[in-house]
């Protein structure tokens, strides 16, 4: 590689099977949480559970309660204590707020978008015409 390359990328090369490009959306663990919540109330280790099926493997506890606290502050959800679990420890239980079922809905419809536009870029990648190229040549 080229060294204008490797300052382009940063650098050194990133290490085989590994990238430095971030493909997620920001702040993608906020909606992760608030579908989940929307589904049912639901504490903090079972929340870490649902979000590995959405690509956070190992996460650190600490980033889920830190998240869990500013979508609290920011009015996306709200919580209790739940204290019947028969002879356990007590459990804080979130929920989905009005203005949480909102901002899903706002981030249900960016994604669609967001969607569209990997479409567009794999259907070039690929070689494959867009519909609008493929009206243009059919016309």
């Amino acid at each position: 590689m080229a060294d204008e390359e490797r300052e382009k990328h940063g650098g050194d090369p990133p290490p085989v099977g590994t990238s430095r490009i971030e493909a997620w959306p920001r702040n993608w663990l906020v909606p992760v949480i608030l579908l989940t919540l929307r589904e049912c109330t639901s504490y903090g280790y079972k929340l870490m559970e649902q979000a590995a099926a959405f690509g956070f493997g190992a996460m650190n506890p600490g980033t889920l309660y830190r998240t869990l606290r500013h979508m609290e502050s920011d009015g996306l959800c709200e919580s209790e204590w739940d204290t019947t679990n028969e002879g356990g420890p007590a459990r804080r239980v979130y929920s989905i707020t009005d203005a949480g079922e909102a901002y899903l809905d706002f981030w249900a419809t960016s994604l669609e978008q967001y969607q569209r536009n990997m479409d567009a870029f794999f259907q070039l990648y690929t070689g494959r015409p867009t519909r609008r190229n493929q009206q243009k040549d059919d016309g």
